[in-house]
């Protein structure tokens, strides 16, 4: 087994989900000398299983939880300003129900939503006719009145991702599929012990940052044998993918009975997306699944609303995250905090390197929790990821539209369809995607959905793909407009890749050696 010298670092981050990406970021932006560990692959779990919104919350206003939406609010646009080619604004159809919420509550609900989070970017909630098109017909007759505000979708592993490239063009060490075995505080700083690809190493570091999301305990234990157990309450969110349901960019909330809402989203052009559920979790968070009993549950939530039932065998895919709340005590898993709480320890007395360990928090509020992070462990430097745009967001007036017809002028070659996907996931850096291709034979192997050997290869060298699996489900959802057989193929690709890798890197260790 390869076993290296330590290297010494500022902050140890470990877990490469949002939060952890995100704090990677903004520390690597400070000057600091940063190393990310991952076991997996970036957004491996939580954070490329979430409904994919950028949101205030609006259900969060009925249990006072005013300063978690404001801030949420504030951080939508600024997110929005940040990376508009992986987020973008929906518009959200709130039906109403008589028996459930009445008008006035939603009215005063929206009225606040649209107030007091500064929204500048985003249109006002208003009044929208059901029995008008494109409702009508698709919705249940007894729904005739309804709301409409705004909110946004987010490639939420992408998010991720393009954190991690920031942090690593600032100078981060990401290591994915990397794993934290040991962690002991000495009066120096923290001693690491990461089992990778290559073998076993160990570093320090003044500072540990514990954003391990489901695992926070575990790390915690590790670093802190016979500690209490902290505060955690893993809390399951699933969703059905199902064939278009219905025509239009807008989406739906449907008040469900038991004081939930379900989300029914356009999807990947083809599909409608539909979720969440809210199921108490224990086990290992790692290769969990949707159960029969939420897939009847969500398909009876949304029955309730369209015209149309739809039934579990009808999905063509699902997916099922584990959120890692902090456990407030409350008796619903739906009105248990999305807030994040920190927990700092310094050990007994006060004066040890610092373990930061971070519970709950949601995709919307990651770059303020990463500035709350740095301030509780007293980082100086100048906060700086308001205004600076992620890799591929330096989009021109944040005009994304026009950045899009631009890049047809440049490439008539280019199919529509696949010039907008690339411009959606890359933003401005889809050129560095196409280099100097003049024709789609330019780009190499196609795979199927539109994807080529040339995107696989960029996704190899910039954004830590490792798998077919990382590309067509976390870097893209291209999975979902594959064959099996194209999957397959991709996955072999892979394989091929790293058996030549490793005869490169054998055959440059021997000429070394001579």
């Amino acid at each position: 087994m390869d076993i290296t010298g330590p290297q010494e670092f500022d902050l140890l981050v470990i877990g490469g989900g949002i939060n952890g990406a995100g704090i990677a970021r903004d520390a690597a932006g400070r000057g600091l000398s940063v190393c990310l560990v991952e076991k997996d692959d970036l957004a491996g779990a939580t954070s490329s299983a979430s409904t994919k919104l950028v949101h205030g919350g609006l259900r969060y206003l009925e249990h006072y939880e005013f300063r978690l939406v404001r801030e949420s609010l504030i951080e939508r646009e600024r997110l929005l300003a940040i990376a508009p080619h992986i987020i973008w604004p929906l518009r959200f159809v709130l039906p109403h129900d008589a028996g459930l919420r009445p008008k006035w509550l939603l009215r005063l609900g929206l009225f606040l939503y649209d107030h007091i989070g500064g929204r500048k970017l985003l249109p006002p909630a208003r009044g929208v006719d059901l029995t008008r098109p494109p409702h009508a017909g698709v919705l249940e007759e007894r729904l005739t009145r309804g709301f409409e505000y705004s909110d946004c979708w987010v490639e939420d592993a992408r998010l991720v991702v393009l954190n991690a490239m920031d942090a690593a063009e600032r100078g981060a060490d990401i290591r994915t599929r990397t794993e934290c075995t040991g962690l002991k505080r000495a009066r120096e700083g923290w001693h690491a012990r990461l089992k990778g690809p290559t073998g076993e190493q160990s570093v320090t570091a003044r500072i540990v940052v514990n954003a391990a999301g489901p695992w926070v305990d575990q790390v915690l234990a590790r670093a802190m044998p016979g500690r209490n157990a902290a505060h955690l309450r893993l809390v399951k969110g699933s969703h059905l993918v199902f064939p278009r349901l219905y025509e239009g960019e807008h989406c739906y909330i449907f008040q469900n009975r038991d004081g939930r809402i379900v989300f029914a989203i356009p999807y990947e052009g083809e599909f409608t997306l539909v979720g969440t559920t809210d199921v108490a979790f224990q086990g290992d968070p790692a290769g969990i699944a949707i159960s029969p009993e939420e897939a009847d549950y969500i398909c009876n939530a949304v029955n309730e609303y369209l015209a149309a039932d739809v039934s579990p065998d009808q999905a063509v895919w699902s997916y099922a995250g584990v959120r890692p709340l902090y456990d407030d005590q409350s008796a619903s898993n739906s009105t248990v905090t999305r807030d994040y709480v920190f927990e700092l320890d310094r050990g007994p007395d006060g004066q040890q390197p610092a373990l930061l360990s971070i519970f709950g928090g949601k995709i919307t509020t990651y770059r303020k929790l990463a500035e709350h992070a740095l301030e509780k462990l007293a980082i100086g430097g100048r906060s700086w990821t308001a205004q600076a745009p992620l890799p591929g967001g330096d989009v021109p007036a944040l005009d994304f539209e026009g950045f899009v017809a631009a890049q047809a002028a440049i490439r008539p070659w280019l199919p529509g369809s696949m010039l907008r996907r690339l411009a959606r996931a890359y933003g401005t850096r889809m050129t560095q995607v196409l280099g100097d291709a003049r024709t789609l034979e330019d780009l190499g192997q196609h795979f199927g959905g539109e994807l080529t050997a040339a995107e696989v290869i960029y996704l190899v060298r910039h954004e830590f793909a490792r798998s077919a699996e990382d590309v067509l489900w976390r870097r893209s959802k291209l999975g979902l407009h594959m064959s099996a057989d194209e999957r397959a193929a991709l996955a072999h690709w892979f394989a091929r890749a790293r058996v030549e890798d490793q005869a490169i890197s054998a055959a440059i260790e021997s000429a070394s050696a001579r």
